[in-house]
């Protein structure tokens, strides 16, 4: 294939396999394509998206023969969000992906060389799974070329996520599948509201406008938490909002305001107006023994695993890979809101959890107050600073480490910190397979991988959990 331009279109191309961001992957006269919105098995007839040397991508406008591993799109926003990007393949299909996925990462990235790995844990539910979803106010919403070729005009307000790799371009949702009851219909009448009253939205690319975001927490209990975020204060307005919520829909236990008139839309480090009801959610999970359930806070600020029911099996999974006794020292890195520090203090002699949040933190030893846990010490701050030698002499080299680090993975100090404590297991969960692999490669000098157990988390996504069980040599 030679001379080709973008918007060029290319026929009878067999996609082969899935490959990164939810792309799949085929070949033409020898040439590799990266295409979006194809299922291995599919023929398709695509349109040329980006020209390189070494590959070619494009996008699928027609398809002419259908792979047995499609799914019909349960989404009218499918091809729009970047969201549940692979919900035109079939469920048990994703999960081999996954499964592959973790493989790849661990061979090539890392070099390492794996154990007989255990068949990917799925999740019981494929849809409204999610605990916490984000949506962004914008003054003009993102048109579809449908919309446009009907004549509608930017302008229009909107509530919704932003295109992918676009800061400044929000679609408007007019239902989202990830989270359960009342989220969209709070999302629906927020919106209402604020187009009834000529509220400004704010505009992302002027950086002018009152509404900035809204986010709404669910539980597996039936609490819901809503969270308005706005640029500057003006009761009248707030107060429309979160009045208009709270008498139609008083199930929600949290409703909270943040002003913010920094130029991006994080709030770790301002401050959280609880307008009604508790500053906080409870999560309920069962104890890995199956003796109760534990009870969690959740704040605002708090990180706690998007997909409530699969977490017990993530913690549930890192509980066994630590193989404890009752008498190990465990030290819980990046442990949040003390999730799994919590989880596994019944079988430990000692739990200690750092983390880089302070506020998460203070939910952590809420927590443990809460279940009556009392083997428990919580710190805050920087991973690689915090983790030293005089650390170890404080508070005693552990036993057992399970790390759980965001999608980054660690830093190689923390790495280097690890080999010199010496723990006789380490127990890494992973939401990035990639880093994790690097990180992994690192502690390959003194440590052997035992067990490796893939999880899904996320649905509908790209996205996969990894556990990882190692051994001092």
């Amino acid at each position: 294939m030679t001379n080709l331009k973008k918007g060029d279109i290319i026929t009878d191309i067999v996609v082969e396999t899935m490959a990164a961001e939810g792309k799949c992957l085929a070949r033409k006269d020898g040439q590799v394509i990266f295409i979006s919105g194809g299922a291995p098995g599919d023929t398709v007839t695509i349109e040329l998206t980006k020209i390189k040397s070494s590959f070619l991508e494009g996008r699928v406008t027609a398809i002419t023969h259908l792979s047995p591993n499609r799914a019909t799109p349960f989404c009218s926003h499918f091809g729009t969000c970047g969201g549940c990007s692979w919900q035109h393949i079939r469920y048990e299909t994703q999960l081999q992906y996954k499964q592959q996925q973790v493989i790849d990462n661990l061979e090539r990235i890392g070099g390492l060389t794996l154990p007989a790995i255990q068949p990917i844990i799925g999740s019981a539910k494929e849809k409204h799974y999610r605990n916490k979803l984000d949506f962004t106010f914008s003054a003009n919403r993102w048109l579809t070329k449908e919309e446009m070729q009907e004549g509608k005009s930017f302008g229009d307000a909107g509530l919704g996520y932003h295109i992918p790799r676009m800061y400044d371009k929000v679609f408007d949702v007019s239902e989202c599948y990830l989270q359960p009851h009342p989220s969209n219909a709070i999302r629906l009448l927020a919106k209402e509201i604020a187009v009834r009253e000529n509220i400004p939205f704010f505009d992302l690319r002027k950086q002018i406008g009152f509404l900035r975001t809204l986010t709404i927490r669910t539980t597996i209990t039936g609490d819901t938490m809503v969270i308005l975020q706005v640029t500057y204060e003006n009761m009248e307005w707030i107060e429309k909002i979160l009045q208009g919520i709270s008498e139609k829909f008083p199930e929600v236990t949290s409703i909270n305001y943040i002003i913010n008139g920094k130029r991006n839309d994080t709030f770790h480090d301002l401050n959280i107006v609880c307008w009604k009801g508790q500053p906080y959610l409870m999560e309920t999970m069962p104890k890995p023994d199956g003796s109760g359930d534990l009870k969690f806070r959740v704040g605002p600020k708090s990180f706690y695993q998007t997909n409530s029911a699969q977490a017990y099996e993530l913690y549930k999974t890192a509980w066994q890979m630590a193989d404890l006794t009752g008498k190990e020292l465990v030290y819980d890195l990046y442990t949040g809101t003390g999730t799994i520090a919590n989880f596994i203090a019944g079988q430990a002699k000692r739990v200690v959890g750092l983390e880089y949040v302070e506020a998460a933190v203070e939910d952590a030893r809420i927590n443990s107050q809460i279940n009556n846990v009392t083997n428990t010490d919580f710190f805050a701050g920087d991973m690689k600073e915090l983790l030293t030698l005089p650390f170890f002499n404080t508070h005693g080299r552990p036993d057992v480490v399970i790390t759980d680090p965001p999608r980054g993975g660690m830093h190689e100090d923390v790495c280097r910190m690890l080999l010199q404590a010496a723990p006789k297991t380490i127990v890494y969960v992973s939401c990035n397979p990639a880093t994790q692999a690097r990180d992994l490669k690192l502690l390959a000098e003194d440590y052997e991988i035992m067990a490796i157990q893939p999880v899904d988390m996320f649905p509908q996504t790209v996205h996969v959990e990894n556990v990882a069980q190692l051994k001092r040599k």
